[in-house]
């Protein structure tokens, strides 16, 4: 875990003794500043701003108590919290996650990575994230609402269209954006583009429901491409069977590929003849059921309990799409002597720094998570530019703005890889070329900033 400069060593050392109870945190800063050792050689003007010192420390966390009534009158209690991490090159930008696992560190390494993949997109958003210790599974829709509005009555006064927009990420979609916004229009008595995820009707943009999962595919196809390759006739394996997992998997097949396995927190269902993707949609978006409802319809599909599972699975491709450190060294190992050539991350830091090392240390292509799922937040803030110009683009408009991004991220981090003696290292590269435009920035806004 050490650095081989001594100056980022005090750096870390630091972030550290500061919140040393924090570790999905100090492995998403960990993972960058390691990224960093060339930009710290080659760039002595931003340690003399002392950029990377700010960098790592969030401008504000927020925490507050989120209190509501359940459907048999009781009084629950959760926490919130929304932390404003960087507005270097624009307003604070990033998702709201309601799941049990929340908690500072959670969101703080949420919104730490945010920084960079909003950079990345080369639009002018600023890093943030938020959420709740909530969980929207087993409950009501007036449950869900509930909790939504009084979340919102506090969130309501941290943000803005100009300050901080957030978005849906794991738990929140639709229904609670849509409760979100209502309760903001409620409080505030304005009609701004305050989310995005929104419906259609109400300031939505369309494909940003597909985005995360058709940008996946986007970066995985440029990556694939640089070795004279693609998506057709390949076996791809995907975790998870949220928004995420079903439009990556939409996607692939699109582009030539069969998706063989989905997966959610239960367990994990393989079926070689492909996966029946309005099945799927039908289970996990309408009927919100679990995924093995599905060996019940497709007889030549198999389910097993377990959801780590789904990586014995023998494919070309892998796509973990589910949660943080999903995918761990003896996972990568047996993916790669399974015959996989491409692993590409839909989910949020999926793979553990071990499991990283290996895909790398054995040449297969890898695109982290920064760059290879940056597709949602990127049509989030084409999104936010519809609602400020009060105009709606056609899907094909909007599709072929996110599949430009995408490409351009690629280029951008295989670009920064090369200029600073890694070539090839997309981890690396993503990180110093998204840095590098925040710190800029930073640096020509003054120390007190």
């Amino acid at each position: 875990m050490s650095f081989k400069s001594a100056y980022l060593q005090q750096v870390y050392d630091k972030v550290v003794q500061r919140n040393e109870n924090e570790p999905e945190f100090l492995q998403a800063v960990h993972e960058v500043l390691e990224s960093l050792e060339p930009v710290v050689e080659k760039r002595p003007d931003l340690v003399e701003a002392g950029v990377i010192e700010r960098i790592v420390e969030p401008e504000r966390l927020i925490m507050f108590r989120v209190s509501w009534v359940d459907d048999q009158g009781k009084v629950q209690v959760n926490r919130g919290y929304r932390v404003q991490f960087n507005s270097a090159i624009g307003p604070y930008k990033g998702g709201l996650r309601f799941h049990p696992s929340v908690c500072a560190s959670v969101i703080k390494f949420l919104g730490f990575e945010q920084i960079f993949k909003n950079s990345l997109t080369g639009l002018p958003i600023g890093g943030g994230k938020g959420g709740s210790d909530f969980d929207p599974k087993g409950k009501s829709d007036m449950e869900v609402m509930r909790f939504c509005q009084s979340f919102m009555t506090e969130l309501s006064k941290h943000i803005g269209a100009d300050t901080d927009v957030p978005a849906g990420d794991i738990g929140v979609g639709g229904r609670e954006i849509g409760f979100l916004f209502g309760q903001y229009k409620r409080l505030r008595n304005e009609y701004t583009g305050i989310l995005t995820g929104k419906g259609i009707p109400y300031g939505g943009s369309l494909v940003r429901t597909e985005a995360t999962g058709y940008g996946l595919c986007y970066f995985t196809r440029e990556m694939l491409a640089s070795k004279n390759d693609s998506f057709e006739g390949k076996k791809v394996v995907i975790s998870g069977s949220g928004n995420v997992a079903i439009y990556a998997a939409e996607k692939a097949t699109a582009m030539g590929a069969t998706v063989i396995a989905l997966s959610d927190s239960s367990g994990y269902i393989h079926d070689p003849n492909g996966v029946n993707l309005e099945l799927i949609k039908q289970l996990k978006e309408v009927e919100r059921k679990r995924i093995s409802e599905y060996v019940k319809q497709v007889p030549s599909a198999t389910y097993k309990e377990g959801c780590r599972g789904i990586w014995t699975i023998p494919c070309d491709i892998a796509l973990p799409c589910a949660t943080q450190n999903e995918l761990d060294e003896n996972d990568a190992k047996i993916l790669i002597d399974n015959g996989c050539i491409a692993i590409a991350e839909g989910a949020n830091m999926p793979s553990t720094p071990e499991a990283v090392a290996y895909i790398q240390a054995k040449g297969v292509l890898y695109g982290p998570a920064k760059a290879a799922n940056a597709g949602g937040v990127a049509t989030s803030a084409l999104e936010m530019s519809q609602n400020s110009i009060r105009m709606s683009w056609t899907f094909e408009e909007v599709d072929k703005k996110l599949d430009d991004i995408m490409v351009n991220i690629y280029k951008a981090a295989y670009e920064a890889s090369k200029e600073y003696g890694v070539e090839g290292d997309l981890v690396a590269g993503a990180n110093i070329a998204g840095f590098i435009k925040v710190a800029e920035a930073m640096k020509a806004q003054g120390i007190a900033y």
